[in-house]
């Protein structure tokens, strides 16, 4: 990971331009790039059929823009961060400490996730403007 993350800052803000970081998937071997996939597709299985592909579809084609980073341990009941990040997905997995609990370290226990799709998919799209030029051009011409 690159320095300046700050420590367990899981949130990424909407007009935040987020670095790639980690391995670029294109640099990994073809089982490696497969796992990868695989553990793209878990969150990918929350959707319908039909948008489940279309985002698998998406992943599969910027795959060489894609990078991992991972950060923490390996074993079974280390605490540990990762993010997914291409041109059309952003996703965090961050195990944390919690707010009410009384941990002084991350637990495997208490996870964080995020899923975004950057570059115009789910934030930074202004849809009311949009919307308003597109079905009241009259309207919005003025604006």
């Amino acid at each position: 990971m690159t320095p300046g993350r700050g420590e367990r800052s899981t949130i990424p803000g909407a007009y935040r331009i987020i670095p790639y970081a980690g391995l670029p998937a294109n640099g990994l071997s073809g089982r490696q790039q497969e796992s990868l996939l695989r553990l793209v597709k878990t969150y990918a299985q929350r959707l319908p059929d039909g948008p489940a592909a279309a985002f698998m579809d998406s992943i599969e084609r910027h795959l060489d823009d894609t990078h991992i980073a991972w950060i923490g341990g390996s074993g079974d009941n280390d605490a540990f961060y990762y993010r997914v990040h291409s041109p059309v997905v952003l996703i965090e997995y961050d195990c944390h400490q919690g707010v009410f609990l009384d941990n002084d370290e991350p637990e495997p226990f208490h996870v964080h996730t995020i899923v975004r799709t950057p570059n115009g998919g789910d934030y930074g799209r202004d849809l009311l403007r949009q919307h308003l030029a597109r079905h009241h051009p009259q309207q919005h011409a003025g604006r």
